[in-house]
């Protein structure tokens, strides 16, 4: 079977069925299963981007604080050519310590809608909470500042681990295109 349904109500941004998806280790994942995790938060990414691997330490910085508290991280690769000998070798190279899913039919692109890499999709509670940049550091494709001023990812995601309600929030994300499928 190539594909597994998990069935949720409709509303903005709550999916209907989630992917099942190939992980390095040739391991078949439902990421946005229901698995008790407080929420599941996919990191659109590709290794040629340089805006993705300049947010490497950040991303690493978020899921050592969130991952104790409940949250599942994945890295979702969105290039449909890339080998995953070459996947591994970005994974290592900059030090990610959680999953990462290939997206060769962008099954969860077309579910998270994520236009560009980096961009963040958190599910809570069976829908999409929040779609967009990580924080504000990049204002447009190679110009950044010297730090980031709003937190945007962060924010979501403590108000998730404080029990809170979130109203399902976009932001715009700067980085590379995701290329659509022919």
């Amino acid at each position: 079977m190539r594909r597994a349904f998990s069935i949720a109500v409709l509303a903005w941004g709550i999916f209907a069925s989630s992917a099942v998806l190939t992980t390095l280790d040739g391991r078949r994942v439902d990421p946005l299963a229901n698995t008790g995790a407080k929420a599941v938060v996919l990191l659109f990414t590709r290794s040629d981007c340089p805006i993705s691997n300049r947010y490497a330490p950040e991303v690493e910085r978020l899921y050592e604080q969130f991952a104790a508290r409940g949250f599942v991280f994945w890295l979702v690769y969105v290039d449909r050519t890339e080998s995953e000998n070459n996947i591994r070798k970005h994974v290592r190279e900059f030090g990610y310590r959680f999953g990462a899913l290939l997206d060769r039919k962008h099954e969860l692109v077309s579910l998270a809608k994520p236009v560009v890499t980096p961009e963040a999709a958190v599910y809570a509670r069976g829908q999409l909470v929040y779609r967009g940049r990580i924080d504000n550091r990049y204002v447009a494709f190679g110009k950044a500042r010297q730090a980031a001023t709003e937190h945007d990812l962060e924010k979501v995601l403590e108000e998730v681990a404080a029990g809170r309600t979130v109203q399902p929030k976009t932001t715009r994300a700067i980085g590379c295109f995701i290329e659509d499928l022919k």
